[in-house]
């Protein structure tokens, strides 16, 4: 049974066993010094102390605001529609993730009335411009709020 065992003919330093006595080289103080903080145990201060100067993080200066109210949008414009698609097109989010236009079905939709509009088309978003709803329902399309 054991010969079958490979064994690992690597040398492998032995560990250091500290504060065993002065024949181990270590013994005493272990290597820690005498007094002060750092030869005490559980003693010592995180890597980040600044020997008691104020820290990074808190004498940078605070600049900005983030809104916790915040509603992520994806926008696109009609201008944008009309060159895309065919007149009597029914345009929801799933079609615009398809083809590519918009990265993420579940954020919500805005529509804008930027360019101008000629063809009628059914548009079915979470949010319209005022101006996107007056300029698509005179191209005689119609407008769906989801």
């Amino acid at each position: 049974m054991f010969e079958d065992l490979k064994i690992n003919k690597k040398k492998r330093k032995k560990r250091t066993r500290v504060g065993r006595g002065r024949g181990s080289g270590l013994g005493k103080t272990a290597g820690r010094g005498n007094k002060g903080q750092n030869s005490r145990s559980g003693a010592g201060k995180p890597p980040w102390f600044e020997g008691g100067q104020q820290t990074y993080v808190r004498r940078i200066p605070k600049t900005g605001f983030k809104n916790p109210f915040k509603e992520d949008v994806q926008i696109i414009n009609i201008g944008f529609l009309n060159e895309k698609f065919e007149n009597g097109s029914i345009i929801d989010k799933n079609i615009l993730f398809e083809k590519g236009y918009i990265k993420d079905k579940e954020k919500k939709l805005k529509i804008l009335g930027d360019g101008n509009i000629s063809k009628s088309f059914t548009i079915k978003a979470d949010k319209f411009s005022k101006n996107a709803i007056d300029k698509i329902k005179q191209a005689g399309g119609k407008v769906e709020v989801i």
